[in-house]
């Protein structure tokens, strides 16, 4: 069974072949910010995109027509329960058109039909980022006119979850867990009976990141951003891109940080423990919409390497389950198992309407 496998992001174009779960060939294609901004629309880099594709297909010998299965990571599209979908027209057109967000991962199913219908295979995406299983009662904010979103990294968050329930020994369908993606990005979700039912949204809740703010004391937001003091986009910039550990600390490189608190940076220590503080209240709070019935924690992503960070975390949670560290964020892998269980009929696809 050989799968296709892309991951569009915003300065780079991940492709592979698998051939099961397993990578035959695989690159990653870059580019330059300032090679991207002669793009004036999103839709404008997909002639670029398309091309560095089939460069890497020809390159490697990969005849599409010996592919079983096209999967490209998904892009922002409208509210989704979580499985694999058909990529159709409308998925495209809703990714590309700004309707519910502009990022470059909705490129992919774009492409990825297009090369897809040339050859007359099948193209998938699954776990879209706009994955949502919330609880009716997880969408209640406190203000009527705002609804709290699902918005969490539901490719990787699902994949981990599957492996931790298989290391357990039982079906996913059929356990509750904890997953917290710890990344530039911090989701933290409840996992129940292979349904995310709330989650700390990634752009505007939870804890603090690299660089997010995650959840802030809301008067003291609105106050600070009628002061006058700053723009708009500045206030933007704080709760996204240069929050966190930037803004305390001046870098969202992990490894810079661990590297002050090594070298007795009493600051890089305290704030670095206080985001693994908040990591731990966030999954308290799962605990609670779980009712304490949790199998397993399960730390994954990139930060889920520094030993540092989840040995503070476990030392706070493990006395609510077993903690699991599956380190490193593999969308590729995970989306090549998706389409492996689609390919053998352990998972049904949907259509996106």
């Amino acid at each position: 069974m050989n799968i296709f496998v892309l991951n569009v992001g915003s300065t780079s174009t991940k492709v592979a072949l698998f051939e099961r779960t397993t990578p035959v060939v695989n690159e990653t294609i870059t580019y330059s910010s300032e090679e991207l901004a002669h793009y004036g629309e999103l839709r404008d880099q997909l002639s670029l995109r398309e091309a560095d594709i089939l460069r890497f297909a020809e390159k490697n010998t990969i005849s599409f027509d010996e592919i079983d299965m096209i999967i490209s990571r998904g892009g922002v599209f409208k509210p989704l329960i979580a499985g694999a979908y058909h990529i159709n027209e409308k998925m495209c057109e809703d990714g590309l058109s700004g309707t519910y967000g502009i990022h470059p991962a909705s490129l992919g199913p774009r492409i990825a039909l297009d090369i897809a219908e040339k050859h007359g295979k099948p193209a998938i995406i699954i776990d879209p980022p706009t994955t949502d299983e919330f609880d009716p009662l997880a969408r209640i904010s406190g203000i009527p006119e705002i609804e709290r979103k699902s918005g969490f990294h539901a490719l990787n968050q699902k994949a981990a979850a599957r492996r931790a329930a298989a290391e357990i020994g039982k079906s996913y369908e059929n356990i509750n867990l904890i997953v917290a993606h710890l990344g530039g990005g911090i989701t933290i979700g409840a996992h129940r009976r292979g349904r995310v039912v709330d989650c700390a949204h990634g752009l505007s809740e939870g804890p603090f990141t690299p660089e997010r703010a995650g959840s802030l004391p809301t008067t003291d937001l609105v106050d600070l951003a009628l002061s006058g003091t700053v723009s708009q986009q500045d206030i933007r910039r704080k709760l996204v891109g240069q929050g966190g550990l930037s803004a305390y600390l001046g870098t969202s490189d992990a490894v810079a940080v661990e590297r002050m608190i090594a070298g007795g940076n009493e600051e890089a220590r305290f704030i670095y423990s206080a985001m693994a503080y908040q990591i731990t209240k966030e999954i308290g709070a799962m605990t609670a919409v779980l009712k304490g019935d949790i199998e397993a924690i399960v730390l994954t992503g990139g930060l889920a390497h520094s030993q540092l960070l989840t040995g503070w975390i476990s030392e706070w949670v493990s006395f609510i389950a077993p903690v699991v560290i599956f380190p490193g964020e593999d969308e590729m892998t995970a989306m090549a198992e998706g389409a492996l269980r689609v390919l053998k009929g352990k998972e049904e696809i949907r259509i996106y309407e």
